[in-house]
């Protein structure tokens, strides 16, 4: 069938109504698809298709689908209202859409084109590839069965993203916030807590109203710096659940954030404490008035404690929309006391009141209270690291992020104006309680100035009251002693104390809430994986509720303590480290320079995230400087422990950035340095095929390369273009994430070619970038070329002299058993196919089984079977040992157990060196570099080299001497005088029997006879050739001799690799050179380096 490619077959019908953005679905054959009513059929040249048209679209229907396609037309043309068209039915390569007015498959942008499989937000959608862009439409346009399914369900998404995906259509019922009841409240309530009611008044009294301004300042301007850093992460893209953890983890990476989310959630859990401390320490002051204490103050507070804590885990694990009312309250409560203390200032104070400090505002009073006083044991950082933990609220909003219905623009409004609105209550309450309260007072009524009394001059004995006494005994009342001032201040006393519950609890649930939330996201990103367990979510909103259990106990764990000032410091080192890498966070994504780092919110500086984040860790240390050390311990080690376990997650982290910059500046700063000869290294092109393919040649390869040298395993596809390259792209990443799953440094690189001949001289140009270029060929020996066709024979012997002109190095590796094990790969992946099926037959038994029995559990077997059929049974790609398991008649034992030899140990022997041409030093470099290895450094360096016979030993102190000055170390060395002797007729006899099927043999025909030959088969060995290198031959036979004679024990052969001089030497006799060289050898390395120098004795 022909496709008529004239150029009005794909032409519009014009409508009159259409629009510029008109979008119409047509089908991909050559004939139209019906058209609109409103328009005319555009007109086709006569084609006749005979019978094949009525059958050569099948389309598969799903059911009850089938009315979808009921305007197929009867002679084989396809057409689709738009009541059936579906959103992904222009993404396969059956139907292309109608776009600015004309036929085409390129789409429009849309947003479902750029979202991640399974998004919260809407369906992923696939855009047309290039390829079917760009490459001819097909002749026969054909859906198979079930591709209908595919299309609808999002071109092809494996089975586990669908499941996803309809596990959160399942969850569309979630309570989502908005940014005033998701952030700002939850943020204002957990900055406004116990710290308000409770420690304000003491820390103004102990640093006085001038430094303790000056502490709420410090504390905002981390907070304010913080909140600025945080608010550029979450709008440079979408933010999920896991608040300051999923922040610093997509930012700066696993490592880190895996770290920090750890410490950020045991933060919280031990914040739910402090705060439920808080409540019950004003509960327990309620009772000491009333006379009601059950134990003793401290037991109490545990009692206490312990009860509210149950009740917060109650409403927590209710669902996250009795918490949002219950914060809803609490805040109208806190607003309520707030205002309750402000009234209460200007309430003319009683004599009560007075006796207990509170003189209403007076000048004398805010005079003495500006300066500060602070007691034995305390000082402005203690007293700073006490109030600090009141700032860490920021964050509140940012640790529900998943339950916000749009985050990026609900944490940085919400955040910043709750920072703003909590400073100015904070501060406006400190001056306010500094302006009306003495730092100290009696509670005695009786205590006032008698006339004719010395005043001490202290602004209470100006007021009338003589306080003096508190100076040698404690008092109980006054801002350095009274915890519950505010209450006294205030104009109803208990609605203090219901804003002191309200803070408290408010507080505690926030954290009870966001402890478990980030430990649920570290959880479920399988960082840890001794922590899956935790990321189980239940109901509508996925809630946490182990994580609940698990942050109670860490919790009542701490109420036990019952010591708010021990507890407090504590957190605020945790705190202060989310901070500090939140800062860090934005200052590294923009120090990057990512293209991807573009946040909606403008209003950040990198340096002054940096400054942020140096001020945090300052903070740090100025508060508890051993506090510190442990936190960032702690951080280092978990940091370093998720380094080594290297977590399969890519999330487009700034520090992946910053390493490719880095990587770039440093090859375009190498490039500038002139190549020397004591850097020199090898940087390997290995001829591997698929790397796993041969692992052998590679291994040898990778023992010199490794830490020191580049080494890129290289593949040549050979055949028609579109095929080839279509499977090379396939393969790249697979490829290449078999080297690192397997821990070989090296790159992967592929060409598709007409010829390999052609494909290798492209990768030795086009390999490398600046000064990190090959400069070394590595190849497996070719074994079956005696069998081989004449083209490949010429492309292998090719592909050496291609390098030479390159001036590049050749390695040849020679094993008795070969390279390839591609049959053995095979093999396997049919054993796994069949183990695959075999477990997918018994997860469909199952499922029958528990549908049978019930329903109860027959979700848990499905989940079951699919992890089975999806997890693959065997780690070929870990290690070909694997395949030992399998049926010796399935595969070549020997092959299996030749291509490991060089992963193993090779023990105590020998690495001999045939140094017999110097080519700049490479046959030696190599097996140098060999034994630093750990599983070669047991092997000695045995060096033979060729000589004279009546000057051996003086060539034997020369070369000592020249190995000496390379500070090479070796154990022996030989000079071998009978090099150029004859071999013996044994073996000469075998070389000829080698290359007598290649043979011309001219000299034994007519001259037009040999002419007519030589034309025919120019490939052959003639006489006059053979004749010529005839003592080339010989050495070549006699060197094999030799080794068989000195080397057959040793565990690896180094030789210098004779060189075919182009023109002179043809392919066939060059191989058989090879053949003869290496039989019957252990592993043989054939060198020849490009005769510029790579050793040197120079300093």
């Amino acid at each position: 069938m022909s496709l008529n490619n004239s150029s009005n077959v794909f032409l519009d019908s014009a409508p009159s109504n259409t629009n510029r953005f008109q979008v119409n679905v047509i089908n991909e054959g050559h004939e139209s698809s019906a058209a609109a009513d409103n328009s005319d059929p555009p007109h086709y040249e006569e084609t006749s298709f005979g019978d094949e048209a009525q059958t050569r679209f099948r389309i598969s229907f799903r059911p009850g689908k089938q009315e979808c396609y009921d305007n197929f037309l009867q002679n084989g043309e396809t057409t689709k209202t738009d009541a059936s068209f579906h959103v992904y039915d222009s993404h396969t390569n059956t139907y292309y859409l109608q776009t600015f007015g004309h036929n085409t498959m390129d789409a429009v942008p849309k947003i479902e084109y750029y979202r991640n499989t399974g998004s919260l937000s809407g369906p992923k959608a696939n855009r047309p590839s290039i390829l079917e862009i760009h490459e001819q439409l097909a002749k026969n346009v054909a859906v198979a069965p079930g591709s209908t399914d595919r299309v609808a369900n999002g071109d092809g998404m494996p089975g586990d993203e669908q499941a996803e995906n309809k596990e959160e259509e399942d969850k569309s019922g979630a309570v989502k916030f908005g940014w005033v009841k998701g952030v700002l409240v939850r943020c204002m309530l957990n900055i406004w807590g116990v710290m308000l009611f409770i420690r304000l008044s003491w820390i103004v009294g102990e640093a006085g109203i001038g430094l303790g301004v000056i502490i709420i300042g410090l504390s905002v301007v981390v907070t304010t710096l913080t909140g600025i850093s945080m608010s550029a992460i979450c709008t440079n893209g979408v933010v999920r659940g896991g608040g300051a953890y999923y922040l610093i983890s997509r930012s700066l990476g696993p490592e880190f954030g895996g770290s920090i989310g750890l410490i950020f959630a045991f933060a919280n859990a031990v914040a739910v404490a402090m705060y439920v401390v808080g409540f019950a320490e004003t509960v327990v002051d309620l009772l000491k008035e009333s006379d009601s204490m059950m134990v003793d103050p401290t037991n109490d507070i545990r009692i206490i404690g312990s009860i509210t804590v149950v009740i917060l885990l109650g409403i927590s694990v209710a669902g996250m929309e009795w918490e949002a009312k219950a914060q809803v309250i609490l805040l109208i409560i806190l607003l309520i006391a707030i205002a309750n203390f402000f009234i209460g200032t200007v309430i003319p104070s009683n004599n009560e009141k007075k006796s207990r400090g509170f003189f209403n505002y007076q000048a004398s009073i805010f005079a003495e209270n500006f300066g500060p006083s602070f007691t034995k044991g305390e000082g402005f950082f203690s007293v700073f690291a006490i109030f600090f933990p009141a700032a860490t609220g920021i964050l509140a909003g940012a640790n529900i992020s998943g339950d916000l219905e749009d985050p990026q623009d609900a944490i940085p409004r919400g955040t910043m104006l709750a920072i703003f609105i909590t400073t100015v209550a904070y501060i406006g309450v400190a001056i306010c309680v500094g302006a009306c309260v003495v730092r100290d007072a009696t509670g005695n009524m009786n205590d006032t100035i008698i006339s004719g009394m010395n005043c001490n001059g202290s602004a209470a004995c100006g007021l009338g009251y003589d306080f003096s006494r508190c100076q040698h005994e404690p008092c109980q009342y006054g801002l350095m002693n009274n915890f519950q001032v505010m209450s006294m201040v205030s104009g109803f006393g208990p609605l203090i104390t219901a804003g002191i519950f309200s803070a408290t609890l408010s507080s505690a649930l926030a954290s009870l809430v966001s402890a478990p939330k980030v430990f649920q996201a570290l959880c479920k990103d399988n960082i840890y994986k001794a922590l899956q367990f935790f990321a189980k979510g239940y109901g509508k909103n996925n809630e946490p509720l182990r994580g609940y259990v698990l942050t109670f106990v860490i919790a009542m764990a701490f109420i036990l303590i019952a010591e708010l000032n021990t507890i407090a410091p504590i957190i605020s080192n945790f705190f202060l480290a989310s901070y500090a890498l939140i800062n860090f966070s934005c200052f590294h994504a923009s120090y990057a320079k990512s293209p991807g780092w573009r946040p909606a919110y403008g209003i950040y500086n990198m340096w002054v995230s940096l400054f942020g984040a140096v001020l945090c860790c300052a903070v740090m240390f100025v508060i508890n400087w051993w506090a510190a050390v442990i936190t960032y311990i702690i951080e280092f080690f978990l940091y370093i422990y998720v380094t080594y376990k290297k977590p399969d997650v890519n999330w487009g982290s700034s520090t992946q950035a910053l390493s490719y910059v880095s990587a770039l500046d440093n090859a375009l700063e190498l490039t500038t340095v002139e190549d020397h000869v004591k850097n020199f290294r090898p940087q390997c092109i290995v001829l591997t095929g698929g790397p796993m393919t041969r692992p052998a040649l590679l291994d040898i390869t990778h023992a010199f390369t490794k830490n020191s040298g580049l080494c890129i395993c290289c593949e040549v596809f050979v055949g028609p273009r579109k095929l080839c390259v279509k499977e090379m792209n396939s393969g790249m990443a697979k490829k290449q994430a078999w080297l690192i799953k397997n821990k070989i440094k090296a790159f992967y690189a592929a060409v598709a070619a007409d010829c390999f001949r052609d494909g290798v001289r492209s990768l030795l140009q086009a390999s490398g970038l600046g000064r990190m270029k090959p400069n070394t060929l590595v190849i497996g020996y070719k074994r079956n070329w005696r069998k081989a066709q004449l083209t490949e024979i010429e492309n292998y012997v090719g592909i050496i002299h291609d390098a030479f002109d390159f001036e590049i190095g050749v390695v040849i590796v020679r094993i008795s058993q070969g390279f390839d094990i591609s049959q053995v790969l095979q093999v396997q992946d049919e054993l796994e196919k069949l183990e695959q099926e075999r477990l997918a037959l018994e997860a469909t038994i199952k499922d029958n089984e528990s549908e049978e029995g019930g329903g109860g559990i027959r979700g848990l077997f499905k989940k079951a079977g699919k992890l089975n059929i999806t997890k693959p049974t065997s780690k070929k790609d870990s290690s070909i040992n694997t395949v030992q398991s399998m049926h010796v008649g399935e595969f070549n034992q020997k092959l299996v157990e030749a291509s490991t030899q060089f992963k193993k140990k090779q023990g105590k022997g020998t690495i001999d060196v045939w140094w017999l041409f110097d080519d700049g030093g490479l046959t030696l470099l190599i097996p140098y570099i060999l034994t630093l290895r750990k599983k070669w450094k047991d092997c000695k360096l045995r060096i033979y080299v060729g000589g004279k016979v009546n000057r051996i030993e003086e060539e034997k102190i020369a070369m000592a001497s020249l190995l000496s000055k390379f500070r090479i170390k070796f154990a022996e060395i030989h000079v071998i005088g009978d090099i150029n002797m004859k071999p013996n007729k044994e073996s000469w006899k075998v070389f000829e029997e080698m290359i007598e099927p290649y043979r011309l043999h001219e000299s034994c025909k007519d001259l037009t006879t040999a002419e007519k030959l030589k034309r025919e088969t120019p490939w052959k060995i003639t006489d006059a050739e053979l004749e010529a290198i005839k003592e080339k031959s010989y050495r070549q036979v006699r060197l094999n001799e030799l080794l068989q004679e000195h080397s057959r024990a040793a565990n690896l052969i180094v030789l210098s690799l004779p060189v075919a001089r182009k023109g002179s030497i043809s392919d066939w006799l060059y191989m058989a050179w090879l053949e003869i060289l290496t039989k019957n050898l252990p592993p043989v390395l054939l060198v020849r380096g490009n005769h510029k120098n790579v050793l040197t004795f120079y300093s």
